[in-house]
């Protein structure tokens, strides 16, 4: 396979992955609308963290990664996924918002505590979910069947970077364009999100435990 047909193969699997909606997209919108692009880019960070751990465990635990999406170590993860997303979902219906101005918004400078509060938010939320293990595990595999002979380990290695460097792109152009829905928030508005985000966090964590009841049946 040619370089360029590899790099490109590379770069239109981080598109379509990073354009497909899940629970962390609605969380970067709202923190971007509420917070402000830097805020939002500090818990896409916590984000990308999270999937390049996940990705080393996946790496140097091939086999033990592939026995995980089976038996009681699946169910582990199934239930603390499930407590946490449902957790989560149910804080972000109940949470209060303050009195909304764009004005106000736009001048909000967070503190450093507040920042590292969203790299761990966006970090835990992630690694949370026991389906991005899997997910990453896959790509691993598709990036082997591209891997050329001889050199597979630098060419998975490229791969996954090509991968994260667009799918992290793409969510800085995410966070940006949210940043522009800000004249069109209002308090109303912003609590129907956090009423969104909560049910979508509810589902995917019930989800999980429906895949935990499925396996088991």
């Amino acid at each position: 396979m040619e370089f360029v047909e590899f790099v490109l193969k590379g770069i239109v699997t981080g598109f379509i992955l990073s354009v497909m909606i899940g629970p962390i997209f609605f969380v970067l919108l709202e923190t971007s609308i509420t917070k402000g692009v830097k805020s939002a880019l500090i818990l896409d960070a916590g984000v990308l963290f999270s999937d390049i751990l996940y990705i080393l465990i996946a790496y140097v635990f091939y086999a033990e990664v592939s026995d995980l999406s089976t038996g009681s170590s699946a169910n582990l993860l199934n239930i603390l996924g499930g407590i946490v997303f449902i957790a989560y979902g149910i804080y972000s219906i109940f949470k209060k918002v303050s009195t909304w101005s764009t004005n106000s918004q736009t001048n909000y400078i967070p503190q450093t505590r507040e920042y590292i509060e969203l790299f761990v938010k966006g970090f835990v939320l992630n690694l949370a979910n026991p389906m991005v293990i899997f997910y990453w595990f896959s790509i691993m595999t598709l990036a082997s069947s591209y891997a050329q002979k001889g050199d597979e380990g630098h060419s998975i290695g490229l791969f996954l970077c090509i991968i994260l460097s667009t799918f992290f792109s793409v969510d800085i152009l995410k966070i940006i364009g949210a940043k522009y829905l800000r004249p069109l928030v209002t308090k109303k508005v912003l609590l129907g999100l956090n009423k969104l985000i909560g049910i979508v966090f509810i589902v995917f964590g019930l989800f999980l435990f429906f895949k935990l009841i499925q396996s088991n049946i």
